[in-house]
């Protein structure tokens, strides 16, 4: 280890651009994972929203192309256009005393409308990481058409 430590800053020295591009990533992963923890919303797995199924009966929004939906949804997952969302609508501002489950086919389209959300007052939002493309690749049973 003595020896690493004693060769690091001639290695770096000849190697200025790989240390300099091995510390803008470190940054930038740095950067990231403290932005990823004070989100106040949540990214869930296909396991942790089986279980948040389980426990508390989540609203599930789908907010993929209608046709992705019609092929492949979460069972219980109601579809709505990214283009139509929005949190004050009526019909969703009576649900925000309940965990709020937003999902799309890839899961990366859903962190606006989860800043959205909990700019409206809804406190517990959280998002499927992965999508429903990870729902399905963790063989989990899927819902086809519009119900």
């Amino acid at each position: 280890m003595n020896d690493f430590l004693h060769k690091l800053p001639q290695f770096i020295g000849n190697h200025l651009a790989l240390a300099a591009l091995f510390a803008i990533l470190l940054v930038a992963i740095i950067v990231l994972e403290f932005m990823r923890l004070l989100r106040k919303y949540k990214e869930l797995t296909p396991a942790g929203l089986t279980l948040l199924i389980n426990r508390e009966s989540p609203l599930l929004i789908d907010l993929s192309a209608y046709a992705d939906f019609e092929k492949a949804h979460v069972p219980g997952a109601r579809h709505v256009a990214m283009s139509q969302f929005d949190p004050e609508q009526k019909d969703l501002a009576k649900a925000k005393e309940l965990p709020v489950v937003l999902m799309d086919k890839d899961g990366r389209s859903t962190d606006k409308a989860a800043q959205r959300l909990i700019k409206a007052g809804f406190g517990k939002v959280y998002t499927l990481g992965g999508g429903v493309l990870a729902w399905q690749q963790a063989q989990l049973p899927v819902a086809k058409g519009n119900k």
